[in-house]
């Protein structure tokens, strides 16, 4: 970020360093966004603009995942700025505009499953004691076995743990296969 916006690479890059350099119009929509992900969990994809300590204007993606622990609550913010260079304006219907679409779509469906595929992996690895690897491994499993994306497998075990939906019949079968009912005490 700090190569970015133009800035002493010892500066830890930031929300207030990334507002600073922000067009003013863009300010408002970019706290937004970031208050909405920190708030409800919710990935964002914002096209910004900035000026560097060359005083150009440049424009970027901001992408940005919120970072959620076992609980659901948000702990951190991950992202990326990417500059998108300055080109002369292709027409509407170009290749590389749809091209360009395509991938935002891609990254923003790549970004919206990371939160839940986490939180499955968590529920997993508290259930069998089991690492993040072995859990993801499990899930991939399941997913491969029922003909289900993991994203779809996760948010399912993510919803029935927090007990917002039952667990499908085919997907509690395999999750009773590797996570068996313990006895209860009396």
């Amino acid at each position: 970020m700090a190569l970015l916006l133009g800035v002493h690479s010892g500066l830890l890059p930031g929300t207030e360093l990334l507002v600073s350099h922000q067009h003013p119009v863009d300010r408002m929509r970019t706290l937004e966004a970031i208050a909405t992900a920190c708030t409800d969990g919710q990935p964002f994809c914002l096209q910004l603009r900035f000026s560097g300590r060359d005083g150009l204007q440049r424009t970027a993606l901001l992408v940005g995942e919120p970072v959620v622990d076992a609980h659901g609550s948000v702990g951190a913010l991950e992202g990326m700025l990417i500059e998108i260079p300055a080109a002369e304006p292709e027409p509407e219907g170009s290749d590389r505009v749809h091209a360009l679409e395509i991938e935002v779509s891609q990254l923003r469906t790549a970004m919206s499953s990371r939160a839940p595929i986490e939180q499955a992996k968590g529920i997993l690895m508290l259930l069998t004691s089991c690492s993040e690897q072995v859990a993801f491994e499990l899930l991939a499993h399941i997913s491969s076995n029922t003909h289900r994306k993991v994203r779809d497998i996760a948010v399912a075990i993510a919803e029935s743990a927090s007990g917002r939906a039952p667990l499908p019949p085919d997907l509690s079968s395999f999750v009773r296969d590797v996570c068996p009912p313990t006895p209860r005490m009396h």
